[in-house]
């Protein structure tokens, strides 16, 4: 029996973590050879006040994925960015992309944000379609993306998220 993968907060820097980044990074440009849709943060970056680095590891303790919330009021309030979410080729299909988007929005609601926003690229049709798959919608490009042609931005409402709604009141009246 293998050991399930686990998720915790990390710092950018951590084991592994660099691997992913450039592992990200270099998927991105294989995909805009021209730069045009990479539009991505470093390590540096990822270490600022207000942004949260999420790493998935295998039960061997190897990061296997990663995704950063930035929380630091940029997006105004009750509002905060998804970003750098990468799963190492070895571990796509199994679900951690899932889990990892999970566990950002748990995090993000008990922290009060009520709305998740991020980019992704007019080439990621895979990462398209797991936003998509989590309730993700395409919105207008904000921040620094607005401008860069092959930008797709997506939000994510949190209002409600958590919430049990099969409770026990009637779903309708006479119920």
């Amino acid at each position: 029996m293998t050991t399930p993968p686990s998720i915790s907060i990390e710092p950018p820097h951590a084991a592994g973590v660099p691997r992913l980044l450039e592992a990200g990074s270099s998927y991105s440009r294989a995909l805009y050879p021209a730069g045009g849709g990479c539009v991505q943060l470093d390590a540096a970056e990822l270490a600022h006040p207000g942004v949260t680095v999420f790493v998935a590891r295998d039960g061997d303790g190897a990061a296997i994925g990663m995704i950063a919330l930035i929380d630091d009021g940029a997006h105004g309030p009750g509002r905060a960015e998804i970003a750098r979410m990468f799963v190492d080729e070895s571990a796509r299909g199994t679900g951690i992309a899932g889990r990892l988007l999970h566990e950002v929005e748990t995090d993000a609601s008990g922290r009060g944000i009520r709305e998740l926003v991020l980019q992704t690229g007019s080439q990621h049709l895979p990462a398209q379609a797991l936003y998509a798959k989590h309730g993700y919608r395409r919105v207008e490009p904000f921040g620094r993306y607005v401008g860069v042609p092959a930008s797709i931005c997506m939000a994510k409402s949190l209002v409600g998220f958590g919430t049990d709604l099969l409770d026990d009141r009637p779903l309708a009246v006479g119920e």
